[in-house]
């Protein structure tokens, strides 16, 4: 299939930390459903960790305990998320540490992500198509497509960002004879992590 045709999910999350097999949660989730490369659907809320926010968290995406208290939990949130993915491919910037945070917390609740549900990394996609640069960080990435940056470290800012930054890194890709999902994949693909669930239930696409 060709990349273009493709239906995609650009998503990001914050968090509590950097590892959730350590305890940390996710805090908020952000996902645009992006078809022939327009935006055609989005998917945002903050989320109730059920543990503390440290503070150098805070001080990353301004997320504070009181505007997650009352927000839903992942195990709400998270089967919402995988009805919205629906059979689109995801991607995201450093996508696997987003995929490792959603995937570890469906586990959690019971569920896991459809096994065909494929994702890719726009940073491994900046360093094929880009490798003269000293930094494959968002902002950076986004400054040297000429995109204007504004608020970062929250997942909808971030996605939205990641989404200009795509349709860039994917016409460089498609200028060098890329233009099928399948020929990025075994490029620029990440493997989802598997985890035990805690309990039974379906699997959602």
């Amino acid at each position: 299939m060709e990349a273009r045709k493709t239906e995609f999910v650009v998503f990001d999350v914050e968090t509590t930390g950097l590892s959730p097999k350590d305890g940390d949660r996710i805090i908020e989730i952000a996902a645009v459903k992006v078809r022939n490369f327009n935006v055609v659907d989005q998917f945002h809320t903050l989320i109730n960790p059920k543990r503390e926010i440290p503070e150098q968290a805070q001080r990353v995406n301004n997320i504070t305990p009181d505007m997650v208290v009352n927000a839903p939990y992942s195990s709400q949130v998270l089967p919402e998320f995988l009805d919205f993915i629906g059979g689109a491919c995801l991607c995201g910037q450093n996508v696997k540490f987003d995929l490792d945070f959603v995937c570890f917390e469906l586990s959690l609740a019971g569920y896991k992500m459809h096994d065909h549900t494929p994702a890719l990394c726009t940073i491994k996609m900046a360093k094929y198509f880009m490798p003269h640069l000293s930094t494959f960080r968002l902002a950076n990435l986004a400054q040297s497509f000429g995109v204007k940056v504004g608020l970062t470290h929250r997942a909808l800012a971030d996605v939205e960002l990641t989404v200009e930054v795509f349709k860039h890194l994917m016409t460089l890709a498609e200028d060098q004879g890329m233009s099928r999902l399948s020929d990025l994949l075994k490029d620029f693909g990440v493997q989802k992590p598997v985890y035990k669930l805690a309990q039974q239930q379906d699997t959602f696409f």
